[in-house]
């Protein structure tokens, strides 16, 4: 059987050549399919149009701000602690509360103190009545002097006319110095009761003051944002109670760079765009300027006065602040991502006849969004970019298809 089946193949040379033909036809037909594939993969990369996004050139304004990064700040915070040593007995506030200037934030305990102010009243009483008294002997000390004076004055009289005797004389003398002295000596005690006086009178309100301490009360107008201390515990001079700020002025201390130095001045206008909301923007200006630039950094601090805060605001939150440093009316503008570099010479793709063309411009204003064109585009012109990022750049003569 197997003798006739090689019998038939060798028999029909005509079949074997037609399969042979078969199987190249087949191939030959795989490969061209394959070869127009690859032919339209490369067509649709090379000639056929791609996508891109484009933008007319008009007139419209252009502002250019300078970038900087900072956190919000009070211009006044202040650390409220005691100025004595004492046990603190009551704080009245809590964080987050608004005071106002005057008011009592916290009590010390005053048993001590105001025994000590006792104390010194009834010292004070005491010296007044002791100057009163002295007062009195310094009066009664004059009046006999001026007694023993007289004597004296009369028995001079008489011993001149023989009248009186020399030993009189001497007793007279002796009394108006007797006199005189015990006048000195009333009037010193006179002058050391006045000062004892003065010593209580300072000594009261020295403790008056210290009882004072025991009552601490808000040096302006603010907002408590920490308390640092609770009731019961001792508290020494310099220790945190509570941290104060002012809310009448708040501003965000940005570092700027210094190449924007020169364009900076204070009362500009600048918004300040906080990361808790970076979808609003809120107004302010430059109140001041540093005159210190970080020598690692090369930037400089910028405070920027906010005129509006979001509803939950923190001290320290980080904020992006874009300062006005020039702007333009009615130039030609181009958004700035339309904007390339090549070679350190900026230019832009333009849509020309269904092309890519490249065009060198002369750039004017700068801002963060748009950028002024001096020179190299006209009006009703396109500036285009690939609408996917991911796209290669473009090429020049390379065909586009504006969307």
């Amino acid at each position: 059987m197997s003798t006739n089946r090689h019998s038939t193949f060798q028999s029909s040379p005509e079949s074997k050549r037609s399969w042979v033909l078969r199987r190249w036809l087949r191939v030959g037909v795989q490969f061209l399919m394959l070869a127009a594939a690859a032919a339209a993969v490369i067509y649709k990369m090379k000639f056929s149009p791609i996508p891109v996004r484009a933008h007319r050139v008009a007139y419209g304004p252009v502002v250019a701000e300078v970038l900087g990064i900072g956190t919000l700040e009070a211009r006044v915070k202040t650390t409220i602690s005691p100025r004595i040593q004492e046990r603190l007995l009551e704080v009245l506030v809590d964080q987050g509360d608004s005071v106002k200037a005057g008011q009592l934030l916290a009590r010390l305990d005053d048993g001590e103190l105001k025994g000590l102010v006792e104390v010194s009243e009834a010292g004070l009483s005491a010296a007044k009545a002791t100057e009163v008294r002295v007062r009195v002997d310094e009066a009664r000390a004059q009046a006999v002097e001026q007694q023993a004076r007289q004597d004296h004055q009369r028995t001079t009289d008489l011993v001149r006319t023989k009248v009186s005797s020399q030993a009189e004389l001497d007793k007279a003398i002796e009394r108006l110095q007797v006199a005189e002295s015990d006048w000195h000596r009333a009037r010193a005690a006179t002058v050391e009761a006045q000062q004892q006086v003065q010593m209580a009178e300072k000594s009261l309100i020295y403790q008056r003051e210290r009882f004072k301490f025991t009552r601490i009360l808000s040096p302006y107008d603010g907002l408590v944002t920490r308390r640092d201390r609770d009731p019961g515990g001792v508290v020494v001079p310099g220790s945190s109670i509570l941290q104060l700020v002012s809310t009448n002025e708040l501003w965000v201390s940005a570092w700027v760079d210094e190449t924007a130095s020169a364009a900076l001045a204070q009362g500009r206008k600048a918004r300040v765009v906080f990361r808790s909301d970076p979808t609003k923007s809120y107004s302010g200006d430059v109140a001041r300027l540093g005159l210190e630039t970080d020598r690692e950094t090369r930037e400089f601090l910028v405070d920027v006065r906010v005129r509006e805060l979001p509803p939950n605001w923190t001290l320290g939150q980080r904020a992006e602040v874009f300062i006005e440093a020039g702007q333009k009316t009615n130039v030609w503008v181009v958004p700035t991502q339309f904007v390339l570099w090549r070679d350190g010479e900026p230019g832009v793709f333009v849509a020309k006849h269904g092309k890519a063309e490249w065009r060198h411009l002369t750039l004017g204003l700068r801002g963060l969004e748009t950028v002024e064109v001096v020179q190299g585009l006209s009006e009703d012109e396109h500036v285009i970019l690939p609408i996917k990022p991911q796209q290669p750049s473009l090429k020049p003569g390379q065909r586009v298809e504006p969307k």
